[in-house]
């Protein structure tokens, strides 16, 4: 992996970032997973913003106000994921420099930013456009426990079809076939897929609620494999951020940008995919590991 020899050098200043946060777990999941891979090849100095009680929009960057900055040193980037993040990021560039950064595709013109770090399903390109594997996250790879097996049930939403009965025998299949093997679950899961899971895997389900801080991406990176039912689009590329081999649990009816990025994995060989119906697959013997974040952190330390 390239460095960045003027950042890393004993002498130079420290990279100063905000990172602003909404609150939001999935959008602070990425902006950590953007912010470790910096500090990773330089120096950083991290400041964090929680936006929660902040109204910050229009009429604060037009006025250059951004009080959450008066007392920190001057930005050398400034990042944020989700909507309420946009015009904050703009204030804060237009009040006290750096480059705005945002991930995700904005709700406002991407010549807005500096850079814009948005998956590739979502289309977006330009000069100032960083194209993604799904959305940066901070997963990383640790000492695989050979035959391990991780369960990520997802739950209802509007881009597949969900069948609590046709994951529950897909589960059941693979509760059978594996031994070392831990059961997880989501806030979409819906309560009688919960209860069956609870009651047929008492040893090897972990409801969501309760598991402990940490859990979740200490399973991932020590898990051989991972089967990820297939709405959970963020789970299956933080599998696959993990090295893990990847399979998904097939659905029905599935649409839109983000099936059609979940296709493009199958089409690569980065996942298996076990559609509904069918006997279990073998999974891809090939890992392939995305490092997402760590490619996006080296172009933005890489010279104009």
């Amino acid at each position: 992996m390239r460095t960045n020899e003027a950042a890393t050098s004993p002498s130079a200043r420290p990279l100063c970032i905000w990172r602003l946060m909404d609150g939001k777990p999935g959008h602070e999941s990425q902006t950590l997973g953007l912010v470790s891979a910096l500090e990773r090849l330089t120096t950083v100095q991290v400041h964090t913003i929680s936006l929660a009680p902040l109204r910050i929009g229009f009429w604060h960057w037009l006025l250059k106000r951004f009080a959450p900055g008066a007392n920190l040193p001057a930005p050398d980037l400034i990042i944020g994921a989700g909507h309420r993040t946009h015009w904050r990021l703009l204030a804060a560039r237009r009040c006290y420099g750096g480059r705005a950064v945002a991930l995700m595709s904005p709700s406002l013109p991407t010549w807005c930013f500096d850079t814009v770090v948005a998956p590739e399903h979502d289309g977006l390109s330009g000069a100032n456009v960083i194209q993604t594997r799904g959305v940066l996250n901070a997963m990383r790879p640790g000492e695989k426990r050979a035959g391990s097996t991780l369960v990520l049930v997802g739950g209802e939403g509007k881009h597949f079809a969900w069948d609590d009965a046709a994951v529950f025998r897909a589960v059941s299949q693979l509760a059978s076939a594996h031994e070392d093997l831990q059961i997880t679950d989501s806030r979409r899961t819906p309560p009688a897929l919960r209860q069956q899971l609870a009651e047929a895997f008492a040893s090897s389900y972990q409801p969501w609620e309760s598991c402990p801080q940490g859990w979740l991406h200490g399973q991932l990176a020590s898990a051989e494999m991972a089967w990820v039912t297939e709405d959970s689009v963020s789970m299956i590329y933080e599998a696959l951020s993990a090295a893990c081999r990847v399979g998904l649990i097939g659905l029905t009816g599935g649409r839109g940008r983000l099936a059609q990025g979940i296709a493009r994995l199958e089409r690569d060989g980065l996942v298996t995919r076990w559609a509904v119906g069918t006997n279990q697959p073998a999974l891809n013997a090939r890992v392939a590991v995305l490092a997402e974040a760590d490619r996006v952190a080296n172009i933005l330390l890489s010279p104009n």
